[in-house]
């Protein structure tokens, strides 16, 4: 597939004329030459949107079948990319190969989950009560409840998942599968990615004769097109995945506007680490391994990387840094996404540096001549130092962590209660340990949407049980999660029709329940 440098506005290709700007490849440190990409403005977005409303109507009437088959075209056609898709993200992002095949299998894998979503039909989450005229005193009308989408969506590409997180990840996937039309504003940092996969949605919308505004895909330099973007009343929806600075400033844009608009924003998260007594004298050295191995994959640039580690200091704990420490030793400097993401993990880095009772007491390898490349780094200080430096509770984003020592569980405790909202908290733990998990765990679940045990929070599996969110600022609501089934309820609002003849209901709620789906009638869960 040709890259053009052009927008995607429904079925058009058009050539933006808000500036130009070409891609970068940060292995190199270069820019790619060609092509250029034409950056849109407010006319391109009030195009986008226009088209978005024209096709929600008819969109999310569409039969789940229909709608089930398209998301699964958008994974056949993404697949059908090959190995160019990947060499474009590789040149673009700087990711290994075997890392952006996996994300591609994610991508794909999330697009058919959400048709299995669909097909079955639960997220509508149909409800009847039946009439009852004769009830006294009042009599009670028929009361019908199904779920629709809340209208068309605006999406933010991610900067660490060119694929899995961006033009087809799980907001697109999950807004599509919901009934609402999707407006994507591609990253910068993969615009040829974004084009391409781009491409492969349009052309599914093309071959099953959708109505064209079910997709746009837009580029913009700055801030200036995705805020326009966020503002423009067709706009019902948000998805975000990037800084606490970016998710705050779309938040108060959609706040401000006549109508607000909910952003579901992923934004920071350090994932706590907490290293159980018994656990560690069993295996301080294989925890400190693993440790060393989640910290730097993918050069330290996912949400879930554990950037602080708690411990209660004795002999074991030793342990553990020593391991961890000649662990990281053999890391090499990886590439980072961009000169920018390299330069804002070097300050967070330096910042941790000038704290006073921090010590640095590992590294990895130094970059040689790597351009953008990450140096792993681990620190360690105590809980008070910790309570009184707020700095040291803020996102590395990248291989840094920092292990806290606690002289006692009540301090462990202490720091517990004073965490920000995480995305994930892991417990290494051994039975021993479990009176202590007891009380911990309480504290843990008001603090992160996932809670692990024995491993480490790297991985974000797409299923229907998993979350991936947390209490603010790991997301802007803690309600929803952005990865998993369930990630379907963000783009859904409740209908009631009340006494509607039959003919007129949508088919979740019809009587003959054409579409064979399991609901909840006067009260009882009623098989399809």
């Amino acid at each position: 597939m040709q890259i053009t440098g052009e927008m995607l506005i429904g079925a058009s290709s058009v050539r933006g004329t808000e500036g130009q700007q070409q891609a970068f490849d940060p292995c190199m440190d270069q820019f790619i030459a060609t092509p250029t990409f034409g950056m849109g403005g407010q006319a391109e977005v009030d195009r986008a949107a226009q088209l978005a409303a024209q096709a929600f109507d008819p969109y999310r009437q569409l039969s789940l079948a229909k709608r089930a088959e398209f998301l699964e075209l958008i994974a056949d056609n993404i697949m059908a990319l090959g190995d160019a898709l990947i060499e474009r993200a590789m040149a673009e992002s700087g990711l290994p190969l075997v890392r952006l095949q996996g994300e591609r299998g994610r991508t794909v894998g999330q697009l058919r989950l959400f048709a299995k979503v669909v097909r079955d039909g639960r997220f509508m989450s149909p409800a009847i009560d039946h009439a009852q005229p004769e009830r006294m005193p009042l009599p009670r009308a028929d009361l019908r409840l199904a779920k629709m989408a809340l209208g068309p969506v605006a999406v933010f590409g991610a900067s660490n998942f060119p694929l899995a997180f961006s033009v087809a990840g799980g907001d697109t996937a999950s807004a599509l599968a919901a009934g609402a039309p999707v407006v994507v504003k591609a990253h910068s940092a993969h615009l040829g990615t974004s084009e391409m996969v781009g491409r492969a949605i349009q052309k599914a919308v093309r071959d099953l004769g959708l109505p064209e505004g079910v997709f746009s895909l837009l580029m913009g330099a700055g801030r200036k097109l995705g805020e326009a973007l966020v503002a423009h009343p067709v706009i019902k929806a948000v998805g975000f995945t990037g800084s606490r600075q970016g998710g705050l400033a779309l938040m108060r844009i959609a706040n401000a506007r006549p109508e607000p608009i909910p952003v579901y924003a992923e934004m920071s998260s350090i994932n706590p680490v907490f290293l159980m007594p018994a656990a560690l004298a069993a295996r301080a050295e294989s925890i400190g391994r693993g440790f060393a191995d989640s910290l730097t994959m993918g050069a330290g640039q996912f949400c879930t990387n554990p950037g602080m580690v708690v411990v209660i200091g004795d002999r074991n704990v030793q342990r553990f840094i020593d391991a961890a420490s000649q662990a990281l030793a053999t890391k090499p400097a990886q590439t980072m996404l961009t000169p920018g993401i390299h330069q804002a993990f070097d300050t967070g880095v330096a910042k941790v540096d000038g704290v006073e009772g921090v010590e640095k007491v590992a590294q990895g390898q130094p970059a040689d001549g790597l351009h953008n490349a990450a140096q792993a780094a681990l620190y360690v200080t105590d809980v008070q130092r910790l309570l009184s430096s707020p700095v040291l509770q803020e996102e590395m984003f990248g291989p840094a962590s920092i292990v806290i020592r606690a002289r006692n569980f009540d301090e462990v405790l202490e720091l517990a209660e004073q965490l920000e909202g995480q995305l994930t908290v892991t417990l290494q733990i051994d039975p021993a340990d479990y009176a202590d998990a007891q009380r911990l765990i309480p504290v843990l679940e008001r603090k992160a949407g996932r809670i692990l045990a024995n491993g480490f929070p790297t991985g974000v599996e797409v299923c229907h049980a998993m979350v991936h969110g947390g209490p603010f600022p790991s997301t802007s609501n803690a309600m929803f999660t952005s990865v998993g089934a369930s990630a379907i309820d963000r783009f859904l609002r409740p209908v009631c029709y009340q006494d509607l003849p039959d003919v007129l209901l949508p088919a979740a709620v019809q009587q003959a329940n054409p579409q064979g789906l399991a609901r909840v009638i006067n009260g009882d869960l009623v098989a399809r």
